[in-house]
């Protein structure tokens, strides 16, 4: 059964992983914030968090802002995961705003999430902290899939918050097709895109992030899954992705993810021999 606790106000206070949630070795992040994920792994219908709004058929998932959330549902009845904002794709922004949302675990990507994360919670806690810390950031990407689908199904934006998402979306792709370049920079950012780096800065902070911020974090992404598949020295990885000094390198990487580059790697080849 999911490891959690009784039907009651819960502390959220950020870095309590001994709580209400399932445990996984999340990496240790900047970024206080955490999204909540309710799974129904019973065979029959619940409330979540004492709402008669959300009554949950089996499979069913609930994502929420944990700091929106007062009440536990039935913990015999539903795992809760929390997963850092930072491993999900989104901006804190758009995160944060986002209001309880009710899942049906029936058909489409949700469903395989709920059949990803009924199994986890079923899974004895010793083998699925033994899966490290690579379980739970390929959890982090699949759960990343689905708050992108639930994003993307929101109501209508005005035309002023459409044209700055817009904005800042054709600039986030202008940034992935030059994470190789190691003059990428804000100001660079801004020539191209015709606009002031105070505008540019203040894009990002409406979306809970700084540029610099997003720029290391996609280029660690991308060192992170070459690494997993390719045998390349980690300061040529670094190299590559515009990371000039390979300690500096590593010294982020493990910030991030915890683990150093070669840890990751041997452990992503151990797991794939």
């Amino acid at each position: 059964m999911p490891e959690t606790l009784e039907n009651e106000p819960f502390d959220a206070t950020p870095g309590n992983d001994a709580g209400p949630f399932v445990l996984l070795p999340w990496p240790a992040v900047e970024d206080d914030d955490h999204l909540c994920l309710a799974v129904n792994t019973s065979r029959g219908a619940v409330l979540f968090d004492r709402d008669p709004a959300l009554r949950m058929e089996p499979g069913d998932l609930v994502v929420a802002a944990v700091r929106q959330l007062r009440f536990l549902p039935h913990t015999r009845e539903v795992a809760l995961f929390r997963i850092p904002f930072a491993l999900l794709d989104a901006s804190a922004a758009d995160l944060r705003e986002l209001p309880r949302t009710h899942l049906s675990g029936r058909n489409g990507l949700p469903s395989l999430v709920s059949q990803f994360l009924t199994a986890l919670a079923g899974m004895p806690r010793d083998e699925r902290l033994t899966g490290g810390r690579r379980l739970a950031l390929n959890t982090a990407d699949l759960v990343a899939l689905l708050v992108g689908e639930v994003l993307q199904a929101r109501g209508p934006e005005t035309e002023s918050t459409r044209a700055r998402r817009d904005m800042r979306a054709r600039i986030q792709r202008h940034i992935e097709d030059n994470l190789m370049n190691p003059d990428l920079s804000p100001d660079s950012i801004a020539r191209a895109h015709h606009i002031s780096v105070r505008y540019l800065h203040k894009l990002f902070q409406s979306g809970g992030t700084t540029v610099s911020a997003w720029i290391r974090r996609r280029r660690l992404d991308a060192c992170r899954a070459e690494l997993r598949g390719q045998r390349r020295t980690v300061a040529a990885v670094a190299h590559t992705w515009g990371f000039a000094s390979p300690s500096h390198f590593s010294r982020v990487f493990r910030q991030t993810y915890g683990l150093t580059p070669t840890q990751w790697q041997t452990a992503a080849a151990s797991s794939d021999s």
